[in-house]
């Protein structure tokens, strides 16, 4: 295994999750279990090899493991051990942090969406959403500050949202009209929970 050599924490931590691709396998794996298939479309720049040469250094590292779903499925999945989702804030700050940073034209899977949120949230929002972005539904809780949110459909939500990763975005933080968007409900609220990034120059 690849070192740094140095006894600081950083180094250490950087021995652990340093590597290309490494943190964002764990940002696809915050919202929950995933499997190979699930990781390369959300990861679709990464091959096959080096994704799962990742997988391996990140499961010896322990920051995941391997498990099955539950019959009739029964696929096998990756998911976060307790260490690993200790990397949560971790992930945030640095999508913080990275925000300011100019933009790219790659493109932005439901999942790496739904962490954005997370990241640019402004803590005032109270209630639950459900928003579905290509497909996939995520249910998303806004209490005491905080904004926390898993895959799959919300529990009596208060609006849900239905729309591509990138016009979500476009809409929160570029300008676009909201009326873009398929909406359940008054989504009033939820869409002006979220800090625009401060761009950098």
């Amino acid at each position: 295994m690849r070192t740094y050599g140095d006894r600081c924490g950083i180094a250490r931590a950087l021995d652990a999750v340093g590597d290309r691709w490494a943190l964002l396998v764990v940002r696809e794996l915050l919202l929950g279990p995933k499997r190979f298939t699930d990781l390369r479309a959300g990861l679709p720049r990464v091959s096959p090899d080096v994704l799962a040469q990742r997988l391996r250094e990140l499961e010896a590292s322990g920051v995941l493991r391997r498990g099955s779903l539950p019959p009739p499925a029964a696929s096998q999945v990756y998911e976060l051990t307790d260490r690993g989702r200790e990397l949560e804030p971790v992930i945030l700050a640095l999508g913080r942090w990275g925000s300011g940073e100019p933009a790219n034209d790659g493109p932005l899977g439901p999942d790496a969406a739904v962490i954005a949120l997370m990241t640019m949230f402004d803590g005032e929002l109270e209630g639950t959403f459900e928003l579905r972005l290509d497909g996939h539904a995520f249910a998303l809780r806004a209490a005491g500050g905080r904004l926390d949110a898993a895959r799959g459909p919300a529990e009596a939500p208060d609006a849900v949202i239905e729309t591509s990763p990138g016009t979500l975005a476009s809409v929160l933080w570029h300008g676009a009209d909201p009326s873009q968007l398929a909406v359940t409900g008054d989504a009033r609220p939820f869409l002006a929970a979220f800090t625009p990034p401060a761009r950098r120059g």
